[in-house]
């Protein structure tokens, strides 16, 4: 899935484009008993529970890819008869009529679903028409595919805050009655994936609110899937392992981590615009992550087992280094720099400013020790041995001996002499 397809699939979600023909649910406590189950007709919701319901359904596709929203894929084994692909697959063939699968769908969920407290399950069942487009992307009147889904939605449900309230039956202000609130998901997924405008039953798009935990136990027992780190998980893996690395300084480490960061980053090529897919093919390499170590003071082996330790925690799913980079703390460490340059600037200019007060300072008083002489005379060190005075006459005179192509600066005028 790409940011286009989840803008057309979001668009799915309004009430003058939604085709979703049914809904199922379960309202599960806090000891994990179902408590309620429903099934309905979407289309003859009452018009402001359908509006809420389908709010419920596009907030389930919402936030970032590859961070809220995370592209699985099904092993072999699980698109086997009895597997999780097959059962889905399944689910979906039976429109929601089929309540032994729905409620092995709620049980999956009951048993994986590491909450405390009150929850509410949807399932949405839709199908869209996927428009046939011409070569400059216009859409034709025909159906190109029937794009039919599954849209599972995992809901805390819990009390409204307490407060004050007008108590109508007792005409006065009184304690507000406390309901139970639906809140918005906090995981669910979509099958089939929606890939390139097209169904890829070989996948499933799965979506969890907080991109701190992909909940892996989730994604291998519910969906059947290998466990994939957000790029949130993954920077903060990378980061700790860069400043365990380092050592126990702290603020070393952080120096440290920040250095690393920008090396990496100047491997992402910004002279031209990027799209956000070629961004996200800038991946990190052993060679990247030594090169950013050994620059940052590392020894080059420690680096080399470094990457190696990298290499083996994020195996064959190596991370874009763009979801490496914590771009307000490299902002906010150029903002630094910048401040330190101009303190060390103006630094250098009162340095300056202080030897050019001295030198004025020196000239000023040369200049008025220069009005108590009678005659001052500026020569060559070597011509100065050899200046002589002689009495001709009454008149004392100096002697300056002068070769033929010596030129002289008398009161600032240059003179031949």
């Amino acid at each position: 899935m790409n940011k286009k397809d989840l803008m057309e699939l979001k668009r799915r979600f309004k009430k003058e484009s939604c085709t979703i023909s049914r809904m199922a649910g379960c309202y599960v406590d806090a000891s994990r008993q179902k408590v309620l189950k429903l099934n309905e007709t979407f289309l003859n919701l009452d018009e402001e529970e359908f509006y809420k319901f389908l709010d419920i359904a596009k907030k389930t596709m919402a936030g970032t890819i590859g961070n809220n929203i995370l592209e699985l894929d099904f092993p072999l084994d699980e698109e086997a008869v009895g597997g999780k692909q097959q059962f889905l697959y399944g689910l979906r063939a039976s429109n929601l009529d089929n309540e032994e699968l729905l409620d092995r769908l709620y049980d999956l969920i009951i048993d994986n679903y590491q909450y405390i407290g009150n929850y509410l399950i949807l399932v949405f069942h839709d199908s869209y028409d996927i428009m046939s487009r011409t070569s400059d992307k216009m859409k034709l009147d025909e159906s190109e595919e029937v794009y039919e889904y599954l849209l599972v939605s995992i809901c805390p449900v819990a009390l409204s805050k307490p407060g004050l309230g007008y108590r109508k039956d007792e005409n006065r202000i009184g304690a507000r009655i406390r309901d139970w609130v639906v809140g918005v998901p906090d995981m669910g997924f979509l099958f089939p994936a929606f890939c390139d405008s097209s169904a890829d039953i070989h996948k499933v798009d799965y979506f969890i609110r907080d991109a701190k935990d992909s909940h892996p136990e989730f994604v291998s027992d519910v969906l059947g899937c290998g466990p994939r780190l957000t790029a949130t998980e993954q920077k903060q893996t990378f980061h700790a392992i860069v400043k365990k690395a380092f050592g126990t300084d702290e603020e070393k480490c952080e120096k440290a981590l920040i250095g690393v960061q920008e090396v990496l980053n100047d491997k992402i090529d910004t002279s031209e615009e990027m799209t956000d897919a070629q961004i996200a093919s800038v991946i990190l390499t052993n060679e990247a992550v030594e090169e950013a170590l050994v620059e940052q003071g590392m020894d080059a082996f420690v680096a080399k087992k470094v990457s190696e330790t990298v290499k083996e925690t994020f195996g064959d799913d190596m991370p874009a280094i763009a979801n490496l980079i914590d771009t307000k703390a490299l902002e906010a460490n150029a903002k630094i720099k910048k401040e330190q340059e101009l303190v060390k600037e103006v630094n250098t200019l009162k340095t300056e400013i202080v030897e050019k007060d001295k030198q004025l300072s020196e000239a000023a008083t040369y200049i008025e020790d220069l009005k108590t002489y009678d005659v001052v005379l500026r020569v060559k060190p070597d011509k100065a041995s050899k200046i002589k005075s002689q009495i001709l006459g009454d008149q004392k005179y100096l002697i300056i001996p002068m070769d033929a192509n010596e030129h002289v600066n008398l009161n600032g005028v240059n003179t031949q002499i």
